[in-house]
């Protein structure tokens, strides 16, 4: 079997192959992915995905790439990219609807542009609608769990179901989706009339946070650790000496702790080198064990089964 021609048929040709990762995760990081497809609808992905579960071919849907790390060896698989065509939003009454992958960004100026507020939160969260569902992705108070109506799903039998919001199981940085093997088709949000002019100037104001906090000139996943509870990741970082810390391009940045960048030439084992020194020193410092927020994709381990 031509495994080649055979996602080609699934996908409507809407494959690459080699495609640097690099290219699509806000880290700039990672190499070539043996296939990288963009299915053009919700029907052509559930194909791709129901041919590589079939072969056991290991696969990831990859959204806006702002939480992962790729490895340098690149993904010996299928990247699923939701973003060029499985994006759509739309305003129904106090509702945004909103595809997997659609950036948070777009979705606030949905509900900007309709007089929706309750989302401002999410306007500078660079990652996409499907990624913000596995993560309960939040910013300054806010967090999807808050908004969400409802989920879109595609099970691992094939099935599509809407989850309502008591069912995603929302905590701090995880849900259902992975736990249950979903890939986010859709999300719902219910958000509350407002003031266009104040919803823009909150939108603003957080805008203006982010730019004198966060290194967002750099290269990065975001914040690299999930928050310990009763701590602060990058004051427990930056307690133990670590601002300005780097392993080869990889370095904690000097504007906020909890970022870990890339000056420009990291590579994946530098990141995952300096994340592993940034746990070791914290450990020894505050009693504290870290854990990684930013997701690792890839890898020498792995390969594709016999076909």
């Amino acid at each position: 079997m031509d495994f080649g021609s055979e996602l080609e048929k699934a996908a409507g040709n809407q494959v690459r192959k080699g495609e640097a990762l690099r290219l699509h995760t806000t880290f700039r990081i990672g190499g070539p992915a043996d296939y990288f497809v963009t299915p053009e609808n919700e029907e052509r992905l559930a194909e791709v995905v129901a041919l590589c579960r079939r072969l056991r071919i290991p696969f990831f849907i990859l959204g806006n790439g702002s939480d992962l790390l790729c490895a340098d060896e690149g993904y010996r698989g299928v990247a699923v990219n939701t973003t060029a065509f499985l994006n759509g939003v739309r305003t129904e009454g106090r509702r945004v609807i909103a595809g997997s992958g659609a950036l948070l960004g777009n979705v606030a100026k949905e509900a900007l542009a309709a007089g929706l507020a309750g989302f401002e939160f999410a306007a500078g969260i660079p990652g996409s609608v499907g990624g913000a569902m596995v993560m309960n992705a939040g910013a300054y108070g806010g967090e999807m769990s808050q908004v969400v109506e409802w989920v879109r799903v595609l099970t691992p039998e094939g099935q599509v179901k809407t989850v309502p919001v008591q069912e995603m199981d929302f905590a701090y940085r995880r849900s259902a989706v992975r736990s249950n093997g979903w890939i986010v088709l859709e999300a719902c949000f219910v958000l509350c009339p407002g003031e266009p002019e104040r919803i823009r100037e909150r939108m603003e104001e957080l805008a203006a946070k982010r730019r004198e906090k966060q290194p967002l000139s750099f290269p990065s996943a975001g914040s690299t650790f999930k928050r310990p509870e009763g701590y602060y990741a990058a004051r427990l970082i930056e307690e133990a000496g670590l601002k300005g810390t780097s392993v080869g391009g990889a370095c904690v940045s000097e504007k906020h702790a909890g970022f870990v960048i890339n000056r420009g030439d990291a590579t994946a084992a530098d990141v995952l080198a300096l994340c592993r020194l940034i746990q070791k020193r914290v450990r020894e410092y505050s009693g504290v064990d870290l854990e990684m927020e930013v997701e690792t994709i890839g890898g020498v381990e792995c390969h594709f089964p016999p076909i």
